[in-house]
């Protein structure tokens, strides 16, 4: 899997004729790099080791403390307005080292909004955000050097090999003559072999999208933020992503993932945090949520449709007519559902499934969203 472990890069190790001007030691044994020809932001990074967590690190002449809690991630009570529109409303926020915090909510509930903010594309208007323990308003390329970007819709340099926009992506994060074994690295990773000397542009939809998450990865950031980043992949690809996702959290990163598909963030992300209309409506820990899911909707299908309705009648289940696909009956609780189970077998009925029709993580979110309209 993929390595978090940090890339010291030296001068010496630095392509000749690239970059002007000595380097800037900003006090943890990394570099600040200038182009050769213009002041480009999308090169100037800062490259090398990470700060460690809990420790001050000087950048820029002043010193920034550590994240509060020791978070990957810290956003307390920011507010973001487009006019008169407010797009986040007192948002507070986490994302520990070591887990997958999912992002749940609807369209417009904020939450590209805070990825930007997060990413230091956009600047907040008021609240406190800290990424890596440093504040991205103040520090962007701090930030930028320890942390990974998937938005929801990339751009490529179609004329580009994908090999080679990988390589640029490790030379614009100063690893130098690392790049192209990073590159060839990250190839792998994405199954992209055989497309390696193609230009992105004949990729598919699926194939760039597992291309852009690598190049999020060439720099081995700690902390990840990644805006539905499943979308376009086939369901292989899906299953490969939920468990590099989890590798990536168990070697140390904090990810934050939002996805509208909630079943791959219940079989990825460690906690889920909820948005609607701006604000933070509630967060949940995966093993939570299963217990405080409420009421749902099951659906139960037999062999012999005619004996399951009468067993729910007679014992007082509140049930829609049979269809081809079985018969629905709310239950308050997983327990419930045990009994029903128990109950029909007991009456001789042939239980071929028993299933709930919405997830706990949605049925939860449900609950969520309900109490704040």
């Amino acid at each position: 899997m993929v390595s978090l472990k940090a890339t010291v890069v030296r001068p010496e190790t630095l392509p000749t004729g690239l970059y002007r001007a000595p380097p800037v030691d900003i006090g943890i044994g990394c570099l600040r790099l200038k182009p050769a020809h213009g002041d480009y932001p999308g090169l100037r990074r800062m490259c090398g080791g990470r700060p460690s967590e809990g420790v001050p690190v000087t950048v820029d002449g002043g010193v920034t403390g550590q994240t509060p809690g020791g978070d990957g991630v810290v956003a307390h009570e920011v507010w973001r307005r487009f006019g008169a529109v407010e797009a986040l409303r007192g948002v507070n926020f986490t994302a520990a080292y070591g887990e997958v915090t999912g992002m749940v909510g609807p369209n417009g509930a904020g939450k590209t909004t805070l990825f930007l903010v997060l990413a230091t594309l956009l600047a907040h208007d008021s609240g406190q955000v800290w990424v890596g323990g440093f504040d991205p308003a103040h520090h962007a390329g701090a930030v930028r050097d320890q942390m990974g970007w998937v938005p929801d819709a990339f751009g490529f340099y179609d004329n580009l090999t994908a090999r080679e926009y990988l390589t640029f992506a490790g030379a614009a994060y100063g690893l130098g003559r690392a790049a192209k074994d990073r590159a060839e690295e990250l190839i792998g990773v994405a199954r992209l072999k055989e497309f390696s000397d193609q230009p992105v542009h004949v990729l598919s939809r699926g194939q760039k999208q597992r291309l852009g998450f690598v190049r999020a990865l060439v720099h081995s950031p700690r902390v990840l933020l990644l805006d539905e980043p499943a979308a376009g992949l086939d369901p292989y690809s899906r299953v490969e992503l939920r468990a590099l996702v989890r590798q990536l959290a168990s070697d140390g990163a904090a990810v934050v993932v939002s996805s509208h598909v909630l079943s791959d963030l219940e079989q990825m992300a460690d906690r889920v945090v909820f948005f609607d209309r701006g604000v933070t409506v509630g967060e949940r820990r995966i093993d939570d949520a299963v217990r405080v899911s409420g009421p749902r909707v099951w659906r139960v299908w037999a062999l012999n449709a005619a004996d399951l309705v009468a067993a729910l009648d007679r014992h007082g289940y509140v049930h829609t007519p049979p269809t081809a696909l079985g018969v629905d009956v709310e239950l308050d609780s997983d327990v419930a559902a045990a009994g029903l189970i128990a109950g029909l077998v007991h009456d001789g009925v042939q239980v071929v499934s028993c299933a709930p029709l919405t997830s706990t993580l949605e049925a939860t979110y449900l609950q969520l969203t309900g109490e704040q309209a």
